[in-house]
């Protein structure tokens, strides 16, 4: 087996790694690789990215957005989480067989002192009946890929409001995220392990996957990314992970119901949202105005559905002149949270 410990803390740069050396690299054994990220979300290739995150607080925070190749469900992740994801020929795994995939993770762990670390339901790993692991796959010719997160010392504070939708109506055919009880593992290892950090983590999983006592020991095992080969990751990274395209118009057909009073009137938005675009967009309520809101409407028509694009779409138009009274801004907020 040989392995990549990621230097990168940012979870596109790692996802277009990983996307890069499955497709593009032949290894003879099989690949482990581990990264850790600032704060952000993942979303599963076949859901509606708006429909999983509280947009609000991602963009009051600063937590990046990305999707993945993989199926699955949405995960929040900070530095107190480490990923990790193994990569083998498709002959030599069953897709869908994850418990054969995160074994050798359950074991290290036991040896650890996680004793009742176990694979639970299809893809989840639990700790005393709490999740702290959530795992996707993913094959393209002839490889596999299978990864997962493992919570070390999340900030679970964060979890429930980055990833729950307060307010907005949705209404999609994209797959849903199961909001699972979820717990961090760093008080379920044994007490030399109480204070450990994710990359002293990171290096007691690669000892215990080897079986050895040094890193020194595997030094021939990891492998390099060459400057070469990081040209193409790049390129992978500007394509997919940091692709506005891909993390939000790859979301399925929605509609989305925004209500909202003010003291001068309710506005009643209703929209529908095609490949990330406004494709229709309408305004009830008891709200006034001197202007028609079919203004604004067809202002909005084709536009991202994403605050920044929405805001300057509308930087040009009064719209006090048709929603009298209500602050631009909470207008704006209105129609994109």
């Amino acid at each position: 087996m040989y392995y990549v410990a990621m230097k990168d803390h940012e979870i596109g740069r790692n996802l277009a790694t990983e996307q890069y050396l499955m497709n593009n690299v032949d290894f003879d054994e099989p690949l482990v690789l581990f990264y850790y990220e600032e704060p952000c979300i993942i979303v599963g290739r076949n859901q509606n990215t708006l429909e999983e995150i509280n947009a609000d607080y991602v963009r009051e925070h600063h937590i990046t957005v990305t999707r993945r190749l993989s199926g699955g469900g949405a995960v929040y992740q900070d530095l107190g989480n480490l990923c990790f994801s193994f990569v083998v020929d498709s002959d030599s795994q069953e897709f869908g067989d994850f418990k054969t995939f995160t074994k050798p993770i359950i074991d290290a762990l036991h040896d650890m002192g996680a004793t009742t670390a176990t694979v639970s339901g299809r893809n989840d790993l639990l700790v005393d009946g709490k999740k702290f692991s959530g795992n996707a796959m993913y094959s393209r010719n002839g490889k596999t890929f299978s990864h997962g997160t493992l919570m070390l010392n999340v900030d679970l504070n964060v979890v429930p409001q980055a990833l729950t939708v307060p307010t907005d109506k949705i209404a999609s055919k994209g797959i849903k995220s199961v909001r699972s009880r979820v717990t961090n593992l760093r008080p379920y290892l044994a007490p030399e392990y109480q204070n450990i950090t994710v990359p002293e983590f990171q290096d007691a999983l690669l000892k215990e996957l080897f079986h050895v006592d040094s890193l020194d020991q595997i030094a021939d095992k990891e492998y390099h990314v060459t400057p070469e080969q990081q040209k193409a990751i790049d390129k992978i990274y500007e394509d997919y992970y940091a692709n506005w395209d891909w993390v939000y118009g790859k979301s399925p057909e929605f509609s989305v119901k925004r209500r909202q009073h003010f003291d001068m009137g309710t506005i009643d938005a209703r929209i529908s949202v095609d490949d990330g675009l406004i494709n229709n967009i309408k305004f009830y309520g008891d709200f006034f105005g001197s202007g028609n809101v079919q203004d604004i409407e067809a202002a909005l028509k084709g536009v991202r559905y994403d605050h920044e694009a929405i805001a300057k779409a509308l930087a040009d138009i009064d719209l006090n002149q048709y929603f009298t009274g209500i602050e631009r801004s909470a207008v704006i907020d209105l129609i994109a949270q």
